[in-house]
């Protein structure tokens, strides 16, 4: 493809070489991961046809569009070709790819295992730089009540109030809990700290009949459950 030609927008190549049209006439399956992100660009630059621009943005994350979501503006930005209106429409379709995995999972909106915790909650937990604390609340055949927020901490830890966690659970009319927080370095064993606060926030539930039933851990890809283990 000569240069005038790779730096024409989608809708000035050939029939074969459109991505829209492909996805029109042979549907969403059919095209790659490089195609689909061309279709939100649009156009690549002088010396390259979207496609192109797309297959050299997804070769440094490894083609892994979970990595691609994680990348900023400005990181987007850095690719010839791509500036803040393509890299902001790129960012925004990752966003939303989450949150439909989100909504998906939402749906279940019953606990039923540690698997199920992660799967509620990795969306949210799983790919964070910094730690959270989060607690599910639940009614008596274990559907969610709600699920909040406790704590933002840094790299490495958060704090938690067990008197903020156990009046919520008073308001909201939850019998049960399950603790949930993540480990941005990657590990998945619980530190001292976390036992200690399981621990407690165990004991002080059981004095007002409501039960600690799961901490889960979480990572971008795993998890360690306390209740799988035997921890609490």
């Amino acid at each position: 493809m000569s240069d005038k030609i790779s730096s024409l927008s989608i809708k000035d190549w050939s029939q074969d070489d459109q991505p829209r049209e492909k996805l029109r006439d042979k549907g969403k399956s059919a095209l790659s991961d490089a195609e689909l992100v061309a279709i939100l660009i649009g156009s690549g630059n002088r010396d390259e046809s979207a496609v192109a621009l797309c297959k050299r943005i997804l070769a440094t994350v490894d083609h892994n569009l979970n990595k691609l979501g994680k990348l900023s503006i400005q990181q987007f930005m850095t690719f010839k070709g791509i500036g803040e209106a393509k890299a902001i429409t790129i960012v925004a379709a990752m966003e939303l790819g989450r949150r439909r995995r989100m909504a998906e999972v939402i749906e279940r909106d019953k606990i039923t295992s540690s698997k199920s915790v992660f799967d509620l909650m990795a969306p949210i937990l799983g790919e964070l730089p910094h730690e959270e604390f989060w607690i599910i609340y639940m009614n008596n055949s274990n559907k969610i009540i709600q699920k909040r927020q406790q704590s933002k901490g840094g790299i490495t830890g958060t704090l938690v109030d067990v008197r903020l966690v156990l009046k919520t659970a008073l308001e909201v009319g939850a019998t049960s809990i399950i603790l949930v927080h993540n480990h941005p370095s990657g590990t998945l064993i619980p530190s001292k700290a976390d036992q200690q606060l399981t621990k407690k926030l165990k004991i002080a539930s059981e004095s007002l009949d409501i039960k600690v039933l799961d901490h889960v851990i979480i990572t971008e890809k795993a998890y360690f459950s306390f209740a799988d283990e035997n921890m609490v």
